[in-house]
Order: structure tokens, then sequence, then C-alpha cells
């Protein structure tokens, strides 16, 4: 009995880590690498950070995020200016043509605010992302620890 909870566990560990490797197809544009950090508690604002390939020869851009998990979520981007870097928002992310834009730290990333509950290490949820010209897709963010740097993923995902 031990065996088979210890088993299903692990495959659940590996399931949450695997969903934060998909790829989701939008026309030219594929969607992947989705994750956050855990939060410690509610009160602060979570980040989300995702990889945006674009294979077509037109440019796009995200204009927005939508997710059940925050009140308030926002582009953000951030910019040092005389050393002092600063979070603000963002109307849209360029997606150009031919190259991959990521949400990451120290730069474009979604600014979760207002979070309907804490987010935990091994949760997931829903993020919708819209693009000026592609339309509107959504995707599931894998909740990662609090030091985490982004999800583990093989070149095959």
């Amino acid at each position: 009995m031990r065996n088979i909870l210890l088993g299903g566990l692990t495959l659940a560990l590996f399931a949450g880590a695997a969903q934060a490797c998909e790829t989701v197809t939008l026309g030219d544009l594929s969607i992947g690498h989705a994750w956050s950090r855990a939060t410690i508690g509610e009160g602060r604002p979570a980040v989300f950070y995702v990889e945006i390939t674009n294979a077509g020869a037109a440019d796009d851009a995200l204009t927005g995020i939508a997710t059940p998990a925050a009140t308030m979520p926002m582009l953000h981007e951030t910019v040092v200016t005389d050393g002092v870097a600063s979070m603000p928002h963002a109307m849209s992310v360029p997606v150009l043509a031919g190259q991959t834009t990521e949400l990451a730290s120290g730069g474009y990333h979604g600014m979760l605010m207002g979070l309907t509950s804490a987010l935990k290490e091994g949760d997931s949820f829903p993020v919708t992302l819209t693009f000026a010209k592609a339309g509107a897709v959504t995707v599931n963010v894998e909740v990662l620890s609090l030091r985490a740097e982004g999800p583990e993923c093989d070149d095959a995902n």
C-alpha cells in the first residue's frame, strides 16, 4: 500500500513538472514553459513567466493576460534607470516574427496582483493570453518553488 501511495505521489509531481513544459499552438505562435512561483500568502503579488515563439512572417503582440487566480493580472516590464529598477505597466509585449519572446525575471513579465488564494508549490492555474493578431489562448501555469528559476524541460517539449 505504501509503495502505491509513493508511486502515485511521484507520478503527480512529475505530471506537474510536465505541465509547465506543455506547448500550446495558436496559429504561428507556440506558447510554452508557463510557470509561476509559490507565494508567501495571498496578500503578496505573484509573477507569471512564459515563452512565446512566433514562427510566422508577421509580428504580433501580447496585449493582455487574464486568470481566475488574480483579480488584477497585468503585463509589466522591468526598467532600470540610473541604477533604480521599476516595473511599469506594459500596454503590450512585442512578439516579433521568427523570434522567441520570453516573459521572464528582469524583463517583461506577468504580475498577478489581488491573488484569490496563495499559490502553493505543485498547484496550477489557467492564464488566458490575448494577442493583437492571433487572438486568445489559455495555458496551464505550474506553480514552482519560491527559489525556482523555471521549469526543467527537455528540448522535446
